[in-house]
Formats: structure tokens, sequence, C-alpha cells
């Protein structure tokens, strides 16, 4: 069973610290492992980060967005892929280049992706959150090729093709309890992909 380091803050540590953000999310975690997230509130988030609830708040509208926090910040990243992509480069190879660049960021997150994936795998309601994110990020990809000149439905089909390869990669990642290297896992994935669509 795969843990977080227990969190031990003193009682006088101010609230405004640096880094409450992250404090929060690796409480949140720790708690949604140990007791489940259906079990957890956020009061209980904000004590073990030594937060208040309102600090809490200042950050996440839910518990839920605890898990979700980043996909802001990973959308940007597939677009500006997408966007900084060579214009000669082949729209597959371009959504290609951009998933491999989200897998680089989860493999650097390793622990924290594999435990929120393991909280997400317990919950249906965050499965569902996580299936319309992921839609999110291939209509901002699928947007991005257009943009470069790609026709419909080719953009809409090939990043849909692309969330779908990083889904299954990402999938095996877990399974395989973070190895081998996720972005080497999407490339051995995309080739299947190509092998299996002649």
């Amino acid at each position: 069973m795969m843990s977080l380091t227990a969190i031990k803050y003193h009682q006088s540590m101010s609230r405004w610290e640096p880094n409450a953000q992250g404090r929060l999310v690796q409480a949140a975690l720790q708690l949604y492992v140990e007791r489940g997230f259906e079990q957890t509130t956020v009061a209980e988030i904000a004590k073990l980060a030594g937060l208040t609830e309102r600090t809490f708040f200042r950050y996440f509208a839910d518990k839920r967005e605890v898990l979700f926090w980043g996909a802001g910040a990973l959308q940007e990243l597939l677009e500006s892929t997408v966007a900084a992509a060579p214009e000669s480069e082949a729209p597959i190879a371009t959504i290609r280049s951009a998933i491999e660049a989200a897998g680089a960021i989860f493999q650097e997150r390793r622990e924290g992706s594999l435990l929120r994936q393991s909280v997400i795998a317990l919950n249906t309601e965050l499965q569902e959150r996580e299936l319309i994110k992921l839609a999110s990020l291939a209509a901002a990809m699928s947007e991005g090729l257009r943009r470069r000149g790609v026709a419909e439905p080719g953009a809409s089909l090939t990043a849909e093709a692309g969330i779908v390869v990083m889904k299954i990669a990402f999938e095996r990642w877990v399974e395989a309890g973070g190895e081998p290297d996720l972005p080497q896992l999407i490339r051995d994935t995309f080739s299947e992909f190509k092998t299996a669509a002649g």
C-alpha cells in the first residue's frame, strides 16, 4: 500500500508560510489514502496541514479540487507544445510530443501521481471528473491543431487518439507502480497504436 510520510506541523507554525497549497495537497492525499475520500473533511485536511479552513478555500473550491488543481497548467502545457511544433510536423507527431511533455510532468511527480490515481480509482464521482478533464484536454489540443490548419474531423480525431494513448499508457504505468519511465511508455503506446491503425 502506498503511503505518504506523516505530516507534522507545529501548532505555532504560521498559516502564511510559503507553499500552503502544497501542504494542503500533501495532507489531503495522506488522508484520502488512509481514511478514504468520502470520509475526509476539509477541516481535517486543513488541520493536518497546519492551516485554517479559510486558507483551504483560498486555494480550492472543495475537496475534489485538491485532486484536479493542476489541470489548468497541464492544459496550458499541451496547448503551448502544440503551438510550438514545427509547421511541417504531422499532426499525430505534434500530439505525441504534447502527450510526452505531459507524461514527463507526471513522471517528475511520480509518488503524488500514483497516490492521486489510487484515490480516484476508488470513487465513481472522481472518475467522472477525470473523464471530463480528459475531454477538456482533447478539446484544447484539437483547437490547437485547427489553428495550425488541420481540418475537421482530422483535428478532433488526432487529439482524441492522443488522449486515448495517454490514458492507456498512464494506466499501464500505474499498474506497474510508476515504472518504466512514463514518456517512454507513451512513445511505446503510440507505436503500438500506429501498428494497430495500419
